[in-house]
């Protein structure tokens, strides 16, 4: 953890660890071991396949191996977006028909729902509040995407969606500038840190044994590979998101994607009154390098968005420490976002990783042959979609083991999905570096020269990156 001259704390894992405290270690694994099922990742995915499981066949010898602590990377990182978008839905509609990608769609609506009801259910106090999620435009280019937006949404059968004007923004929240938006109520804004902690706890006291300070090094059938001894297990569940480069053979598997957050100091009563956000709706925008926020649960804005957005072979940061230039341009939107907060100190600055596969599609896997199973891929939209992801693991292993039968996740057209590799380096660090320049200059584009269609130079981007 540093502090700059400007008071700025920088790095430290985030700012949600200097909020709730970082946790005490477990121990790590002591040597050979076996298991029914051993998981790979003690994250969000990780920690909730580990308890949807234990909850179907408390019988299972359940083993949680995480390189760091429950919650190191994404899971203690970011934005607290508890949110119902699902990476690759459009390209599943194509693949499978419309009607598999609106049960995907669904599920993940009731998704939102089931997260808030079990950490009320298994007392997890996350600063959970359902405020649903407000993504406003700023530009007449930014407003045509909204409006497309919102009717494919409408289109995927989300009817309880709302579009709003300039003046009903206004009335929601004071985004200077903005000339429209769309709402959600499938949204929550929560502590990410409150939440992964709460999870580990209950997880363990259902009888999983979870090992800390153990890096996986190696995943292949029955066998998860650690420099202080091998789990063996009939099933072996890879659930590290972002840092999956790192296992041996999957380097190019899942690119780890940079995302960076800012969070200011409480803000006064005055402050608020002049923004507005009284629904404390999660808030987005439009823009092609899009940015994320949130108003925390004691008064602070808490804003993200692309900083540096990879690095050169799959490598992640260690703690956190984000770029004087990022911190920045993170300053910048939410000056920008709201004028009358210009004096307002940033207190906190860090980084972590996402994991973005070559389609841009989340998958759910298991390999009946060996065993191997995967979840992840979720493109920056993991807060939720972990949850779902996990539920899906855990019938799929239930299935397999002759618990249980085929269920409505398990058929859903995320399953067993195939992706193609990344390109090797240099062409993934060049190709990926160009791709947020570009987008970058398209927002810059349409900021100063307002028209209601996006930039060719977006649109050329989406089509090299696969996104659409």
């Amino acid at each position: 953890m540093d502090s700059s001259a400007s008071g700025v704390v920088n790095g430290g894992i985030s700012f949600w660890y200097a909020d709730d405290g970082l946790p005490a270690v477990r121990e790590p694994l002591p040597g050979d071991a076996s298991a029914d099922v051993v998981i790979v990742g003690g994250g969000y995915t990780g920690l909730w396949t580990a308890y949807y499981l234990k909850k179907a066949a408390p019988f299972l010898r359940i083993t949680v191996l995480e390189q760091a602590f429950c919650g190191y990377g994404a899971s203690g990182r970011n934005g607290g977006w508890l949110y119902n978008g699902v990476a690759g839905r459009d390209r599943y509609a194509r693949l499978h028909g419309r009607d598999a990608a609106v049960r995907l769609q669904r599920a993940m609506n009731d998704t939102v729902a089931e997260v808030v009801a079990v950490a009320a259910a298994e007392g997890i106090d996350a600063d959970v509040h359902r405020g649903g999620v407000l993504e406003v435009a700023t530009t007449p280019a930014q407003l045509a995407r909204l409006k497309a937006f919102h009717e494919r949404e409408l289109s995927y059968g989300e009817q309880d969606r709302e579009l709003y004007g300039a003046r009903e923004t206004a009335g929601r929240i004071r985004v200077a500038g903005a000339v429209g938006s769309a709402w959600t109520p499938h949204g929550a804004r929560l502590h990410p840190v409150k939440l992964v902690k709460g999870l580990a706890a209950v997880v363990e006291a259902l009888g999983v044994t979870v090992h800390e300070s153990t890096p996986v090094t190696e995943v292949r059938p029955k066998h998860a590979v650690t420099p202080y001894g091998t789990v063996r297990a009939p099933y072996v569940l890879r659930c590290t998101e972002g840092f999956t480069a790192s296992l041996k053979g999957q380097r190019r598997t899942w690119l780890p994607m940079n995302s960076s957050m800012i969070v200011t100091e409480p803000l006064t009563g005055e402050q608020w009154a002049a923004i507005g956000w009284d629904g404390r709706e999660t808030l987005g925008d439009m823009a092609h390098a899009y940015m994320y926020a949130q108003r925390t649960a004691d008064g602070r804005i808490a804003l993200g968005g692309r900083g540096v957005p990879y690095r050169f072979g799959s490598r992640t940061d260690n703690d956190g420490r984000t770029q004087a230039a990022t911190v920045a341009a993170l300053r910048e939107i939410l000056t920008r976002f709201f004028p009358s907060l210009a004096g307002v100190r940033v207190a906190h600055a860090w980084s972590g990783v996402l994991g973005v596969p070559r389609d841009w599609c989340a998958t759910v896997t298991l390999d009946r042959a060996t065993g191997l199973g995967w979840a992840g891929g979720y493109v920056g939209s993991g807060v939720a979609t972990a949850n779902l992801a996990a539920r899906t693991l855990r019938d799929l292993v239930v299935q397999d083991s002759g618990q249980g039968g085929r269920t409505t996740l398990t058929e859903l057209p995320w399953v067993n999905h195939k992706v193609r590799k990344w390109e090797p380096e240099p062409f993934r660090w060049l190709g990926v570096h160009g791709l947020y320049a570009a987008y970058r200059a398209a927002d810059r584009r349409e900021r100063l020269r307002p028209g209601a269609r996006s930039s060719r130079l977006a649109r050329a981007a989406d089509r090299v990156a696969g996104r659409h």
